[in-house]
């Protein structure tokens, strides 16, 4: 990732932080020590998967709701991102609903989760 690119996730990180929701969201240890055991490198991949089923289409149908609030420390990180429905990506991150996410978009919010993973394991 570039600089600007850093710079973009860690001020929208900044912003999330400043909200009462948001920011109390945090991985519990089981959640990171599964991260440790799997490795960051693992997690980025079942992020991207999740992204690409589960939020990437143009229409969902549970959209609000296709995110659980546990169970994955990905799942975790998308609701602290605003990253867990269309909605919150619009609301968040200005990503238009009603359109197919295009992978400048997808990767994003994978950088964006993997930030935030990161800053829970330090």
């Amino acid at each position: 990732m570039n600089d600007k690119g850093r710079k973009i996730i860690e001020y929208k990180l900044n912003q999330l932080s400043n909200s009462k929701f948001r920011s109390h969201f945090h991985l519990k240890e089981n959640d990171k020590l599964y991260c440790k055991e799997k490795g960051l490198d693992i997690i980025e991949q079942h992020a991207y998967d999740f992204i690409v089923k589960r939020l990437a289409p143009k229409d969902i149908n549970n959209d609000g709701k296709q995110t659980p609030m546990r169970g994955h420390p990905v799942f975790i990180s998308q609701h602290a991102t605003g990253t867990c429905c269309r909605g919150c990506l619009y609301k968040w991150h200005k990503i238009e609903t009603g359109k197919e996410l295009n992978d400048k978009e997808i990767q994003y919010i994978v950088r964006l989760i993997m930030e935030w993973i990161k800053k829970e394991l330090d």
